[in-house]
């Protein structure tokens, strides 16, 4: 039952960020990303698992985290140089780092969410 909940809110919640992503210069990306996500969720819901689809989307997100976290203004950057200001001051990313940091974070939750499916599946 709490799986199903979570599953419930993880499906809504990225629907929601995929929308939200779509006046975005780079929407195909996140668009795709949170979308594939939900569908994911959205099937879990209803008891349908796809380990190797969550296996692939993991894999690739953390990829893409790795390189968040590392590029330039990116989340070490915001870490060590710029003192962990705060990335949610404003909706507006006024600062170099603000935008990658919000990213790595999404993939990060992005990934638990399929994570969590993945176990539950296997």
């Amino acid at each position: 039952m709490l799986f199903s909940i979570l599953n419930v809110f993880f499906c809504l919640a990225f629907a929601g960020f995929a929308y939200v992503n779509l006046n975005d210069k780079d929407s195909w990306l996140w668009v795709s990303i949170y979308m594939i996500a939900s569908v994911g969720c959205g099937l879990a819901t209803f008891g349908q698992y796809f380990p190797l689809v969550y296996l692939l989307a993991i894999g690739l997100y953390l990829v893409y985290a790795v390189i968040l976290f590392f590029s330039e203004n990116g989340v070490l950057e915001w870490i060590t140089k710029y003192k962990q200001e705060s990335i949610v001051h404003s909706m507006q990313a006024t600062k170099p780092y603000i935008e990658k940091t919000r990213e790595f974070f999404g993939l990060i939750i992005i990934s638990a969410a399929l994570a969590m499916n993945y176990f539950i599946s296997t």
